[in-house]
């Protein structure tokens, strides 16, 4: 270790804390499960289990030391308050990075993970080993504040994914934050239960410019219901707002197709020129994604041809497109993992882009979209239309609120499996799929649907087909 990423002087400093002994880490974590040897153990209270549990098992893997509300055996920052001293930790670090860094906060109803992921990787060609990014999804009230905190002093561009389960979340987070771009992907009904509507679903996802820089940047889709809403919660806050995507907006997409390999071939209007360049992912959401990773490298005036190179090597994530072919009874099935987050706008995506697939048959497993309230008996059946257009010929539904979708495919020649959770799944996807699939898994995370992408992908090798 080179240099250390916080001291204990430097702990003490940003939290106000009293540390019992002189150390240095390298790494911070709140999850016991992630603490490698070096790292600072941060003992959160929790409603179901208090960190302070751990903090001698966190030790036993290596933990260079704790901070903690109460006194514990090892070095340790002993402060009131464990949140507010993360909140503190992740202040100091966001105020000791170079004046030249780029900070970039990203958020929307979906494709968030997806576009911070991409930009990242856009700017790792950029800036190789100076980028950092909120890992997961640490998003929240606590995993803002971890990532930032994990933030080293040295890092050149920072991504940091923000996310909302009510109102006012994201304007605590974007303060901590205080990025010089700020990112909304898209507007769509997701925690429209807690929120009640899609204009307060835009006005929470507009937080986000209330913590920007002097002097920056709002970029928000073009193509939405909520663009003026969005961009009036920008004016008083960016210098500049950017709107990407539809035929109007400043940067958008004059051609696409499919490209020979995988994913599509784009030709786009960015801030400043003109470029075309390969997405790997397929469907018209990830053409989308790359335009506004692409404008935000233009703002940031990096060189955009350069970050474009990521977007042709990018391969999907883990529960949010990951590819698995997998060897089946003498032939293939291509197994589609999507089986993080669901609602109505990435169902609707995910299963055009299944659309896409050449394949001899089409299987949708699809599971309850969550925290939709009184909109969720019709934003399931409204899938039927989707399923139709995508070609699905099977479709396997997980959970009780997936009944009014399947009395609406009862009206077509699909087939339909209605279950109630993810073991039961398993096991039809099990004995139906055959050689020539292509199997989309999609649900909200809480389905477990990830499981069953575990058992039946198994030893299979991911893809970027």
């Amino acid at each position: 270790m080179s240099r250390p990423l916080w001291t204990a002087e430097e702990i003490v400093a940003a939290t106000g804390g009293r540390a019992s002994a002189d150390f240095a880490v390298r790494g911070v974590a709140f999850d016991s499960r992630e603490i490698e040897p070096g790292f600072l153990f941060v003992a959160m209270p929790g409603t179901v289990h208090d960190g302070h549990d751990f903090v001698a098992g966190a030790f036993a893997l290596g933990a260079a030391a704790a901070l903690v509300a109460r006194p514990v055996e090892g070095p340790h920052v002993l402060v009131d308050d464990v949140p507010a001293a993360l909140d503190a930790l992740a202040r100091a670090a966001r105020a000791r990075l170079a004046s030249d860094a780029l900070v970039i906060g990203v958020t929307g109803s979906v494709g968030k993970t997806s576009t911070k992921e991409a930009i990242a990787a856009a700017f790792e060609r950029l800036h190789p080993g100076r980028v950092h990014r909120s890992v997961k999804s640490y998003n929240n009230h606590t995993g803002v504040p971890l990532s930032l905190a994990r933030m080293p002093r040295e890092a050149r561009v920072v991504v940091q994914e923000m996310g909302m389960n009510h109102a006012g979340e994201i304007a605590q987070l974007t303060r901590l934050t205080r990025p010089h771009i700020a990112v909304v992907t898209a507007i769509a009904p997701a925690h429209i239960e807690n929120l009640g509507s899609i204009e307060a679903i835009a006005d929470a996802k507009g937080e986000i410019f209330e913590g920007l820089e002097p002097g920056g940047t709002a970029i928000i889709p073009e193509a939405t219901d909520q663009r003026e809403r969005l961009v009036r919660a920008a004016r008083d806050k960016a210098a500049r707002i950017l709107t990407v995507g539809g035929t109007e907006g400043d940067a958008a997409v004059l051609h696409s197709a499919p490209a020979q390999a995988s994913g599509s071939l784009v030709t786009a209007r960015v801030p400043g020129r003109t470029i075309t360049f390969t997405v790997a992912q397929r469907g018209a959401h990830w053409v989308q994604n790359a335009l506004t990773v692409l404008s935000v490298v233009a703002v940031a005036g990096g060189d955009v041809a350069r970050a474009a190179l990521a977007l042709t090597e990018m391969g999907g994530l883990k529960g949010r497109g990951e590819r698995h072919l997998l060897a089946h009874e003498g032939g293939e099935v291509l197994l589609i993992d999507e089986s993080y987050n669901a609602n109505p706008a990435s169902m609707d995506a995910t299963l055009k882009a299944l659309g896409e697939e050449k394949v001899a048959r089409k299987v949708a497993v699809l599971g309850t979209m969550k925290e939709l309230g009184a909109a969720s008996a019709q934003a399931h059946a409204d899938l039927r239309a989707p399923i139709e257009a995508a070609g699905v010929e099977l479709a396997i539904l997980v959970g009780a609120e997936m009944a009014p979708l399947a009395e609406a495919l009862a009206l077509t020649p699909i087939e339909v499996v209605h279950v109630n959770d993810a073991a039961a799944a398993t096991d039809e996807l099990l004995t139906a799929m055959r050689p020539g699939d292509a199997v989309l898994v999609k649900a909200s995370n809480s389905m477990g649907l990830g499981k069953l992408v575990e058992k039946v992908a198994g030893g299979g090798a991911s893809c970027s087909t």
